[in-house]
């Protein structure tokens, strides 16, 4: 049985190539730029691309079982569609598809700027899994929440200036460690106990902002200085930093709306349920990550 993982050098999509590899299977990774993978000694490289058709056959001959990175969210919805309709002519009789907890949300009216970014993850991801749904073939939903590894957007300025500059500080999610989704999604693609799931998860609990960065300081073994922006500060930063105007707002949005709560996403039991574990906390990715927060030598 070959396994095709699709966005292999992501950072949930390498822990998915591990997994299988360490599970004794064959793995083929679907990459842009093979040369550039470093995946794992036995790893099949392919290169592929979702916006080019005609590398979709090489990726997708022989292949069983697919873990399908969401790529809907970046093409047009006719490539997307079209991916997914060749897997399945091709023989794919099972997809595991990296969605996001947006995909289970209502529909949203619209009003913010939060709302609108949202409601275009949920239609975009959704979609996606809705196209799988439609081949008749076996099919899970790894629908994780916000990522703790958005935190290594801070890495650069911690190397250098060991501060983390951020609006609401008190806001927190229950972020969810990388290596937790890509646990759920290999027991998907090698077991019959997920069929016809769409599972969210999250982190164990909220952590703030301040938190994050408190808990990177401990695993680095320095003291991270947490520096509030006023909304106002954290927009022109990030228009600065090249970010589009709507982002800046949600991403302000998001921030606000768990200040005192849970703000979109409170945490979920999933990963407990399906592992009998806890999961990993965010100190826990800290350790894991802490290289990328040091100095680098001279």
């Amino acid at each position: 049985m070959t396994i095709l993982v699709t966005g292999a050098t992501g950072n949930i999509g390498r822990r998915v190539v591990g997994g299988l590899v360490g599970a004794g299977q064959r793995v083929r990774a679907m990459t842009r730029d093979p040369g550039a993978a470093r995946l794992p000694d036995g790893v099949e490289l392919v290169r592929g691309d979702f916006t080019r058709p005609d590398t979709w056959s090489g990726a997708l001959d022989g292949v069983d079982r697919v873990y399908l990175f969401p790529f809907a969210y970046y093409v047009p919805e006719s490539a997307a569609l079209g991916f997914v309709e060749e897997a399945a002519a091709a023989g794919v009789r099972r997809f595991v598809v990296h969605s996001a907890a947006a995909a289970g949300f209502a529909p949203s009216d619209g009003t913010s700027a939060l709302d609108r970014h949202l409601e275009e993850e949920r239609e975009a991801h959704r979609g996606l899994e809705l196209m799988v749904e439609a081949t008749g073939q076996e099919w899970t939903h790894v629908r994780p929440g916000l990522l703790a590894a958005n935190a290594l957007g801070w890495a650069a300025r911690i190397r250098v200036e060991r501060t983390v500059r951020e609006p609401y500080g008190r806001s927190g999610y229950p972020v969810v460690h990388e290596a937790d989704v890509a646990e759920v999604a290999v027991a998907a693609l090698l077991t019959d106990a997920h069929l016809g799931a769409a599972y969210t998860i999250t982190g164990p609990a909220r952590v703030t902002l301040v938190e994050q960065a408190t808990a990177i300081g401990a695993a680095i073994g320095a003291e991270i200085r947490f520096e509030e922006l006023t909304p106002e500060q954290a927009r022109a930063q990030w228009l600065a930093d090249g970010y589009p105007l709507d982002m800046a707002d949600w991403m302000i949005e998001l921030r606000a709306a768990a200040v005192d709560g849970p703000g979109v996403l409170p945490p979920t039991r999933t990963y407990e349920e399906i592992t009998g574990r806890p999961p990993r906390t965010f100190a826990q990715w800290a350790r894991d990550h802490a290289v990328d927060f040091m100095e680098v030598a001279a």
